[in-house]
């Protein structure tokens, strides 16, 4: 198995918690980056969630960040220096990353993860 770097990204992000990234079947990966830009003209917040499949796979939702101001054309870096593992599932998608705005279509979102670290 090789390591294998992705770029994952979303536009448009808005009040309905949106999907960033699950793990493949089989596959533990390192989400090594994680950084959301308001694109409105106003102050959004925005909120970042770990899904925990370990605890339960649909109620195991933990916040990274809830609630962060984002000034408007500004941006907010929630994964920078750090790691976080996102465990895999054998039969399914693993753990997850969901993004949520305070306002509709406002949020861009930009990822770097390290997919397939699995000995």
């Amino acid at each position: 198995m090789a390591n294998e770097f992705r770029c994952r990204t979303l536009t448009g992000v808005g009040t309905s918690a949106t999907t960033l990234y699950a793990t493949p079947d089989g596959k533990t990966s390192i989400m090594l980056e994680l950084d959301i830009a308001n694109t409105t003209i106003s102050v959004v917040e925005a909120s970042v969630e770990l899904l925990d499949y370990s605890v339960h796979p649909t109620t195991g939702w933990r916040y990274i960040v809830k609630n962060a101001p984002i000034p408007a054309g500004g941006s907010l870096m929630v994964i920078a220096g750090q790691k976080v593992i996102l465990e895999e599932r054998i039969g399914g998608t693993g753990d997850g990353i969901r993004i949520t705005s305070s306002a509709a279509s406002s949020l861009d979102v930009v990822s770097a993860i390290l997919e397939d670290v699995n000995p």
